[in-house]
């Protein structure tokens, strides 16, 4: 699993393509902010499953795998858990630090 701190007012995917260069992964799960077609098609190219909750208003719905479409729930609920720390710490070093042990107590629950 891999994060990165972003600006809150800029677009999600703006920021992913810095985070998938030289990246090896077998699927990325995703909301619809990442359902842009740049970055869909340059992970089929590299052979990446693609798990993203896709917009309505799409042309071409994206072939979806049934199994892996129960998965992104999961994504979410451990943001919505991690929120709940989001107030600890305003600088990113410390931010970070807070998530990883946050994701760390979640996890021995």
């Amino acid at each position: 699993v891999k994060f990165a701190l972003m600006p809150g007012q800029r677009h999600d995917s703006k920021g992913v393509e810095e985070m998938i260069r030289n990246q090896k992964f077998g699927a990325l799960l995703a909301d619809k902010a990442f359902d842009v077609q740049w970055l869909i098609e340059r992970l089929q190219a590299q052979g990446v499953q693609i798990v993203i909750s896709q917009r309505p208003n799409r042309r071409r719905p994206l072939a979806i795998d049934e199994h892996m479409c129960r998965r992104p729930h999961l994504m979410e609920n451990l943001f919505g858990k991690l929120k709940e720390f989001k107030r600890s710490d305003k600088i990113d070093a410390g931010f970070k630090e807070v998530i990883y042990l946050a994701s760390a107590l979640i996890q021995s629950r």
